[in-house]
């Protein structure tokens, strides 16, 4: 079972509003997850994103791969190459 980071699409039509949840690349896009980390609404300018920092690094070093578009999220929020650097080990967590 490999785990992801991923985006699941809540909201009403032509309202999109998502929840960033890790879940089993099986599960259905927005059916079940293990736990939701963060939330990501586009419609805001600029766009809100609220994130768990210490449980999206936790589960990445238990081996989640952020997806794309989470990536790109994760970048923006300075938070995934600092992740990647402490998976790595060039970094320590301060």
């Amino acid at each position: 079972m490999s785990l992801k980071i991923r985006l699941a699409r809540h909201g009403a039509k032509k309202r999109p509003y998502y929840r960033i949840v890790v879940a089993s690349s099986d599960a259905p896009r927005d059916g079940r997850f293990l736990e939701l980390v963060g939330s990501y609404d586009p419609l805001k300018k600029p766009a809100a994103v609220t994130l768990k920092h210490d449980r999206v690094k936790e589960w990445m070093k238990k081996g989640a791969v952020p997806t794309a578009t989470v990536k790109s999220i994760l970048k923006k929020e300075g938070l995934f190459a600092k992740t990647a650097d402490i998976l790595v080990g060039r970094v320590t967590d301060k």
